[in-house]
């Protein structure tokens, strides 16, 4: 026990270091946390870099691509090049996690959950250093703190998704939820335990409660608007917190809320295939997307392309729409037209052939991660009226999504919580939700086209609909609880 404590201790001062790599002054210098939060300038550039790791941390592979992936959304495509040309294999930065195997000693998402941790440390600094400026308005404090409070806690409702059950696991949602942090580790070392769900869930509804009255108006840093949290866009997530939830009232007034005064309307059914094949900004509709990171000439150096990519038959990513998901799109559909089809070289029993294969063209070019867009809103009001027995809004809801995809529209409400699921499948696939939907509303995992998994099926309720938590940190902490059958 002794042993661990050291390795604690060792842990939080490394994290500590770690988390001041945002306050680099210029090449090859740095200043104290005390030094650079002590007025606005210093916690705006913290604020700065804060954006920047968490746009870091939801892009790559692993998070970017986790729900579509083991819901089946996703599958794996040929290899583009080299001696490995043509065959088709999982990636080995996901492999054990595309199997439901995820190793708590080595998981695959170890950097996910170390670094989400590191980006609510990070806020908890800001939260803690932004009442003493004296160089800032207290309008402009607030800002700061409203920005800090949601992305604390859109980090730890994305921990809550990938390790903790579904909301309604348990009646009372007694279930174990996260480590739900709202201190610095500057603070002192200390032993957290993991919160149950239900206090997960009413401690991230009291962040976001709170960010959304300080709300003073636009944040103070520099760039487009939609790429930091704004009220609207903390409306957004509250929406969706109250959704997996299962809060219906709340989960229909905040969306509602969101659609009526946000001053964003959705992209029209002309512009809708053209907006997103546009580069380097978002869709019309978008709420909140994080700003891909740029070089020192400018350049965008890294996007979502680098997961879902296709430049040239040599030249694309491994991850491809399954024909589980393109087959659920009637043929006039619109949204059908997203899907970039390509037939590429590929080896099926050591036999060369082309096959055809689906990229997607929600995120090619110098595509940034979609955090909250609009059309979203208008589903999680739809299921949320249907949720309290008034189906006849929640057709009216899904009928305006599907008009605008150029869909048939339901004429009645038979079977109409299927159709809910099916079109939040279809409008916000490979935008994070699949998987937590699947287990939010009780189904099972079936992943049938190109599924190469060794399991690649789950019946409900499984242990597997969660990951491990990293054994690193479990070593660390003797309080922190593993997640069953880890």
């Amino acid at each position: 026990m002794k042993y661990s404590n050291y390795l604690f201790i060792f842990f939080l001062l490394f994290s500590l270091q770690s988390c001041s790599d945002f306050l680099e002054q210029e090449p090859g210098t740095k200043t104290s946390i005390d030094e650079l939060l002590q007025n606005k300038k210093g916690v705006l550039q913290a604020l700065t870099g804060l954006y920047t790791e968490v746009e870091a941390n939801v892009r790559p592979e692993y998070y970017a691509v986790y729900a579509d992936l083991q819901g089946g959304n996703l599958k794996y495509g040929p290899t583009a090049t080299g001696g490995l040309k043509g065959q088709i294999s999982p990636s080995s930065n996901l492999s054990l996690v595309y199997s439901f195997d995820d190793s708590a000693a080595d998981s695959d998402f170890n950097m996910f959950y170390d670094t989400s941790y590191d980006i609510i440390n990070q806020a908890n600094l800001i939260l803690e250093y932004t009442p003493a400026l004296t160089d800032a308005t207290d309008a402009e404090k607030n800002q700061i703190k409203a920005e800090a409070l949601s992305i604390r806690a859109y980090t730890h409702f994305l921990l809550s998704l990938i390790y903790s059950q579904n909301y309604s696991y348990t009646p009372d949602a007694s279930h174990l939820g996260i480590v739900y942090s709202t201190e610095s580790i500057k603070s002192g070392v200390k032993y957290p335990i993991r919160k149950t769900a239900a206090e997960t869930y009413s401690l991230i509804i009291a962040d976001l409660k709170n960010a959304i009255d300080s709300y003073s108006g636009t944040s103070l840093l520099p760039g487009a608007a939609y790429t930091y949290f704004s009220k609207k866009s903390a409306q957004a997530l509250l929406a969706r917190v109250y959704l997996q939830k299962g809060d219906w009232a709340n989960a229909y007034e905040t969306a509602n809320e969101v659609i009526a005064t946000s001053g964003v309307t959705l992209t029209s059914k002309e512009s809708l295939v053209s907006e997103w094949e546009k580069a380097d900004v978002p869709v019309s509709e978008i709420l909140l997307e994080f700003a891909n990171p740029k070089d020192t000439e400018g350049n965008v150096s890294t996007s979502m392309a680098q997961t879902f990519g296709y430049l040239t038959d040599t030249n694309f990513q491994k991850y491809v729409a399954s024909n589980d998901l393109v087959d659920l799109y009637e043929s006039t559909d619109l949204r059908k037209q997203l899907f970039l089809t390509k037939s590429l070289f590929t080896l099926v029993g050591g036999v060369q052939t082309f096959l055809n294969y689906n990229f997607t063209k929600k995120f090619q070019d110098n595509a940034g991660y979609v955090a909250f867009r609009l059309s979203e809103m208008y589903l999680i009001r739809a299921e949320a009226a249907l949720e309290t027995n008034r189906a006849d809004l929640a057709m009216a809801d899904i009928n305006i999504i599907r008009a605008r995809a150029n869909a048939s529209l339901l004429t009645n409400t038979t079977n109409l919580k299927e159709n809910i699921f099916l079109e939040r499948r279809k409008e916000l696939c490979f935008e994070g939700f699949l998987l937590f939907d699947i287990a939010r509303n009780h189904k099972d995992v079936s992943r049938n086209d190109g599924c190469i998994a060794t399991v690649c099926s789950l019946t409900y309720p499984s242990l597997k609909y969660v990951l491990p938590i990293p054994k690193s940190n479990i070593n660390l902490n003797p309080k922190l609880q593993q997640n069953d059958s880890y």
